[in-house]
């Protein structure tokens, strides 16, 4: 069964290529982003998140996720041990909020 899926859908892949309707398309000829991440969601989770990324409108945790990149590099580059001290209580604030925050998601996702 899955076999047979496959081919009409090559076939009908092959036939879009050769009618040109698979040109022009928006990111055409850029590779296919990296999704990886999502394996690890339901379908209907990565599904909204990537709409909501595509909006504009990421979820609070993605953006703490960003800070906490930027704080872990900051702690990669400190010179002083107070430097390196004043970046792990950043680290540390920033893990909490963002597990609050993946937490939240989840039962607000959750039926």
């Amino acid at each position: 069964m899955a076999q047979s899926l496959d081919r009409l859908v090559e076939r009908q892949i092959q036939k879009a290529l050769a009618e040109g309707k698979l040109q022009g398309l928006e990111g055409e000829g850029k590779p296919l982003p990296d999704r990886s991440g999502e394996a690890f969601t339901d379908m209907a989770t990565a599904v909204a998140i990537r709409i909501m990324a595509e909006a504009g409108a990421l979820p609070e945790e993605f953006k703490i996720k960003k800070l906490l990149e930027a704080a872990k590099q900051n702690y990669r580059d400190a010179e002083s041990d107070d430097a390196r001290h004043v970046a792990m209580a950043l680290i540390a604030d920033l893990q909490q909020r963002y597990h609050i925050a993946v937490e939240a998601r989840r039962r607000f996702m959750s039926p």
